[in-house]
């Protein structure tokens, strides 16, 4: 496929994509302007690496490998925890009658260790399959299904804990 075609089907992903790509980079860093700066590097990225794409199928999965590498490496280089303030929160999470058990589900997903909550993330999140994931992350399916089932159970544990600390 030539230079041209591959810069259209990724453009046509990027626009496609773009909200989802921004929620899975603002997942990462808890942070609006981040989470952009993480969209824009990757499209830069994408761009610059476009001749390393092998399958032109999975051009989805393989752009949101590299928006999660670049989350996790401006992660790295901040090494701190980003605090949320409530008007940023409310900017995504438009508050509903009761937001406590959004609340601790956020606390508890972000208390996941990266592996679990980025399959959490693109799970239930982001909607992609088992199989969409594993080539995501580029994992053997089973790796993929024993990651998510323990991170289920460490939320329904970690969830039940709060839920009985709060009676």
């Amino acid at each position: 496929m030539n230079n041209k075609k591959l810069e259209n089907l990724l453009v046509q992903c990027i626009t496609d994509y773009k909200e989802n790509v921004y929620r899975l980079a603002y997942s990462y860093v808890k942070n609006s302007e981040d989470a952009l700066d993480i969209v824009q590097d990757s499209i830069h990225k994408a761009f610059l690496s476009l001749e390393k794409l092998k399958n032109t199928e999975s051009v989805k999965s393989w752009f949101y490998r590299i928006v999660i590498n670049t989350s996790l490496d401006l992660l790295r280089k901040q090494k701190k925890v980003q605090v949320v303030d409530e008007s940023t929160l409310e900017a995504f999470h438009p508050a509903k009658n009761d937001v406590y058990p959004n609340i601790d589900l956020e606390e508890a997903l972000n208390d996941l260790p990266s592996i679990y909550r980025t399959i959490i993330v693109l799970r239930y999140f982001e909607d992609l399959k088992l199989e969409e994931i594993a080539v995501v992350l580029e994992e053997n399916l089973s790796t993929v299904k024993t990651r998510l089932y323990q991170a289920l159970r460490i939320l329904r544990v970690k969830m039940n804990d709060e839920s009985t600390e709060d009676k």
